[in-house]
């Protein structure tokens, strides 16, 4: 396989335009028409990390965390950010990173956090903005279906838990042809009214010239009117962090105890408890403190996050008991899903499970 095929994958598994706009995610280093002679995934592209993918001739890592995040000027190696750079072009070693991409989406890292505690009827925290578009198309009652079939097929009228959805309406479409026209109703110079039928449907706005394709390539007129607007909406699927309820009430120490347990923390920071059960839980893996708000909205009894500083915990405000966790705990089981996801995917290719511990805490 080369490189690129791997990545189409890795695209489909955390579309990069989930990604939030700070964030560096995809193709970092390497070339993807090279040969892939193996996959190491891992949580951080760290140097120990690319001396494991060589040992392993493995020369695609694909990490959670970008280990090129923001630009570099010189690459001397001296930090461990340049080091690990340094040795991965010397040894023709790609790095893909996902991050932010898969942890937007609804199956990605906090859906993992949420299994890993047995969480049931998730949904998303922070829904994604400005993230949905809308195609409005007119055509004749005889192509109504070709068109929004294949406007489905490209990815568009998908609304939360609902797929091929649209809005049809009819009018009467008017139209006269130059001397350079070919019109599929009527004649050069005549003044046309026809049935036509309005349709509407959303989509992902990274798909748009997906869905533009579609449309041309299954539309009768030689010219199509088509208008494409941005929507306010939030995406109900896409977004950051997830809310999940336990199938039986715990005690706040009960609960934190089990959290402890299974994601194998270190030893967990928390605000003041509250002497109430624990059922509604709010999970942000990663760095979380800018949800909190969110968290206290959705009525949660426990927002579990990392990354927490001294005054977020009074944002709790005594509603609800804020839990960190720590940074590489709260991702843990990441690059786990990262590597069935693969290995279901592609089946005569070694895809390898780093066994390098990346975690730059350490707890007494």
């Amino acid at each position: 396989m080369k490189i690129k095929e791997i990545l189409t994958i890795l695209e489909e598994m955390a579309p990069l335009a989930y990604a939030e706009d700070f964030d560096n995610v995809g193709l970092l280093v390497g070339n993807q028409d090279d040969d892939a002679t193996g996959v190491l995934v891992c949580h951080d592209a760290l140097e120990n990390v690319i001396d494991e993918a060589i040992a392993k001739n493995c020369n695609l890592v694909v990490c959670f965390h970008p280990i090129l995040f923001s630009g570099l000027k010189k690459i001397t190696g001296k930090n461990y950010v340049e080091r690990s750079i340094l040795k991965a072009i010397k040894n023709d070693i790609a790095i893909y990173a996902v991050h932010t991409a898969l942890d937007n989406h609804k199956n990605g890292v906090n859906k993992i956090f949420c299994d890993a505690l047995g969480l049931k009827n998730t949904k998303v925290l922070v829904p994604k903005p400005n993230f949905i578009q809308k195609l409005v198309t007119y055509t004749i009652p005889e192509n109504v279906e070709q068109v929004r079939n294949a406007l489905f097929d490209a990815g568009a009228g998908k609304i939360g838990n609902y797929e091929d959805c649209s809005f049809n309406s009819k009018g009467i479409g008017t139209y006269m042809g130059n001397e350079n026209s070919n019109p599929e109703i009527g004649e050069r110079f005549e003044f046309v009214e026809a049935p036509e039928i309005k349709i509407e449907v959303t989509f992902e706005k990274h798909l748009q010239s997906k869905i533009l394709k579609a449309l041309f390539s299954n539309h009768v007129y030689e010219e199509v009117a088509y208008e494409i607007y941005d929507l306010q909406n939030t995406h109900q699927n896409i977004g950051l962090g997830m809310i999940g309820s336990l199938e039986t009430p715990m005690s706040e120490t009960e609960f934190l105890t089990f959290v402890k347990d299974k994601m194998q923390c270190g030893g967990i920071r928390h605000s003041t408890f509250l002497n109430k059960s624990v059922q509604k839980v709010a999970v942000l893996g990663g760095s979380g403190s800018f949800a909190i708000k969110n968290a206290i909205q959705a009525g949660v009894d426990v927002f579990l996050t990392s990354d927490l500083k001294y005054h977020n915990f009074y944002e709790s405000e005594n509603q609800i008991v804020l839990a960190d966790i720590g940074h590489f705990e709260s991702e843990r089981y990441t690059k786990n899903y990262i590597v069935d996801f693969l290995k279901e995917k592609i089946t005569n290719f070694a895809i390898v499970l780093s066994e390098e511990n990346t975690n730059p805490v350490k707890y007494l």
